[in-house]
Parts: structure tokens; C-alpha cells; sequence
């Protein structure tokens, strides 16, 4: 294992090893442990915002820096991060987070971690730096490099430096659960919840009795919850409310993903909500633990079974799975479309093929 210090023994890291893995706080061990004949490069040293002007907005921090860690420093000041970057308590980094593209509950509202990354350094395989983006808002200079290493689990370069955008925290939230069953009755309060005028902050389900358990939380003025809340009870037809601790608890086990049994393989599905009704009739009978996030736009697959066997399930649905969780080799799984531009751009940014160690 190598371990930088700084920014140049990166470089030289990447310049005198043949085949390497970055590595964060290995909260997502399917995405950061390396397979045999691969180097891993613990990036756990490269700590530390950078900048931070809490006037401005955003900020700027060394890719090892704990998620924790910066949400601490943004909270002191009534700021957040609103993709909800899962896995903080479990030591998740800023490089892991943007380097796997993961983004939690809040990005239903506020969009996902490629909408609030401006700026990026990074090292590519030739072992030169590289910037990408900028440090303010307002930036339109050249061609977008931060969003496409969102989800390039590292195989284009070794993040080592990012600036994020963030927002004003809410004063307080309010979620209301109800459970609807049969499915189909489940799936036209889901559509309700989408067509109806409402500032919904997360938006997740569960399957529960042959139906689906309803989370949906709303952010805001304490004055101007209730309201809203009832607005939502209408449209799931009852619920019960949660407020203070039991909510924050609540979506604090969602985005630590507690829900996981230890030794189970987890995979994120991005999909529609048109697909929950094949998901369910494929995994239903088994013991595989399902959520759907971000309206049912993501879904979180844990099952005992290894990576190949839910492979089969996503490929015969046309959906495309992350591992997040499990054994190393096996990050991609189900369909793949989109790998020929994927091999132009590598080609670019790693032409001796330094970071081809994910399956």
C-alpha cells in the first residue's frame, strides 16, 4: 500500500507503479479494495479544507478529507451539503463520494453530487496535475471536467482536490411514513406525490406487506410544517408524523445504510419508477432487501448472493447496477451501454491503462 503525504508523492505514486487503485476511508469496499497484482493508493493523508468563505457558499478540500468532517464545519455556520452524501459516519471521503457518484435521500430536491461540484485537481496517468473547473459559482471556463468525474471510480485519474457549492441549512423537517398496498395502489400515490405542487425535500420507499412504506420529508420554517405535512397525509391517504430526534434518526440510518446486513453484497440501481413494479416481481420471493430513493429513481439492493447472481437479474431488466458493497472485480454489473465513448476518454487521461482494475 503506498500512502501520500502530499500532492507531488501522489504524482510520483501514480508515475512509478504499474497498476494502482485510489482509496479513500473504505466505506465502499467493492469500489476500494484491489485485486490481485493492484497497488492500493491510500489517499487517507491528503486531508484538509483548503478554503472556506461560508459568505460564498462553497468550499475547497484535499479529496481524503472525511464527509463528516466538512458537514461539522458547514453546520457551525447554517450550511449543508444537499445530496446527502451516504456512508459520512462510516468514514466516506470527498474523493469516494465523487469518484463512486453516490448521493443520498436530499438529491430528490436539490439534484445529486454532480450538481454541486465546481472545481476538481487531479492526477492523471501520466502522473501530471490536472484542474478542472473553478472555485466560484459563476464559472463557464472550458469544458466541464469536474461532472465527469463524478462516478469515474478512478479509472481516469486520482482525485486529489475538490471545491463543492453547498446551501443554506433548514431550520426544521417533518416526514411523514404511511404504508399503501396493494402495489398498483402504492404506485398512484407515488405519482401524486410527483405531479403534486409540493416542496418535498426526500422521497423513499420500502417494500412492506405487498405494497410499499412511504418516507417523505419536508424541510422548512417549523410555522409553515404542519401545513405542508397535512398536504401530504391527503395525498397518501393518512400517515404518521415524525419530527425532532426519531426523524433525524430516522434518515440518518437511511443514508448509513443500516438497513444492510454485514457481509451482503449492495448494489445502487439507477432507474425510474416504471421499473419498481418488474424489480419487485423478479426480487419479491427472495431475501434480497430493497429501497427506493430519490422518488424511486434509485434503488439499494442488498442480497446474501454474490455480484454475478444479481447480474442476471439486471441485465434481463436493462438496468445497470454499482457495487458498492461486496467482493473486489465486480463494480459494474447487468446492462452496459455507453463503453465505447468510455474507452475514447480513458484513452485520454490514462493511456498506459495505470487504473483498468474495476470489473
Amino acid at each position: 500500500m503506498l500512502r501520500p503525504t502530499t500532492l507531488a508523492e501522489a504524482q510520483t505514486a501514480v508515475r512509478e507503479t504499474p497498476r494502482l487503485l485510489a482509496r479513500g476511508g473504505g466505506s465502499k469496499p467493492a469500489l476500494s479494495t484491489p485485486i490481485e497484482g493492484v497497488t492500493s493508493l491510500d489517499l487517507s493523508a491528503l486531508t484538509g479544507v483548503l478554503e472556506y468563505d461560508p459568505s460564498e457558499f462553497t468550499f475547497t478540500a484535499l479529496a481524503g478529507t472525511r464527509v463528516a468532517e466538512v458537514q461539522a464545519m458547514l453546520r457551525a455556520h447554517g450550511q449543508y451539503l444537499p445530496f446527502d452524501p451516504p456512508l459520512a459516519d462510516k468514514g466516506a471521503t470527498l474523493g469516494g463520494t465523487v469518484a463512486a457518484g453516490l448521493s443520498g435521500p436530499g438529491r430528490y430536491r436539490y439534484g445529486g453530487v454532480r450538481d454541486f461540484i465546481l472545481g476538481v485537481r487531479l492526477v492523471d496517468g501520466d502522473g501530471e496535475l490536472i484542474r478542472g473547473g473553478g472555485k466560484v459559482v459563476k464559472n463557464a471556463a472550458g469544458f466541464d471536467l469536474p461532472k465527469l468525474m463524478v462516478g469515474s471510480l478512478g479509472q481516469l485519474g486520482v482525485l486529489v482536490e475538490l471545491t463543492f457549492k453547498v446551501f443554506p441549512q433548514a431550520s426544521a423537517h417533518i416526514t411523514i411514513v404511511n404504508r399503501l398496498a396493494p402495489l398498483d395502489v402504492a404506485m398512484e400515490a407515488l405519482y401524486r406525490l410527483y405531479t403534486a405542487r409540493l416542496e418535498i425535500d426526500s422521497f423513499d420507499m420500502t417494500p412492506s406487506s405487498g405494497g410499499l412504506l412511504f418516507w417523505v420529508r419536508l424541510a422548512g420554517l417549523p410555522e409553515a410544517l404542519p401545513v405542508r405535512a397535512e398536504c401530504v397525509r391527503v395525498l397518501l391517504g393518512g400517515g404518521e408524523t415524525l419530527t425532532g430526534a426519531d426523524e433525524a434518526a430516522l434518515w440518518r440510518s437511511v443514508n448509513e445504510l443500516e438497513r444492510v446486513p454485514s457481509g451482503w453484497t449492495l448494489v445502487k440501481v439507477p432507474l425510474t419508477p416504471k421499473h419498481i413494479a418488474a424489480v419487485e416481481g423478479r426480487l419479491s420471493a427472495t431475501p434480497a432487501v430493497r429501497r427506493y430513493s430519490a422518488g424511486g429513481n434509485v434503488a439499494w439492493i442488498a442480497t446474501p448472493d454474490s455480484p454475478p447472481a444479481l447480474d442476471e437479474v439486471l441485465s434481463s431488466l436493462a438496468l445497470s447496477g454499482l457495487v458498492i458493497f461486496g467482493p473486489p472485480g465486480y463494480a459494474r454489473i447487468g446492462a452496459r451501454t455507453g463503453q465505447a465513448f468510455e474507452q475514447r476518454v480513458k484513452s485520454v487521461f490514462d493511456p498506459r491503462q495505470k487504473f483498468s482494475v474495476h470489473g
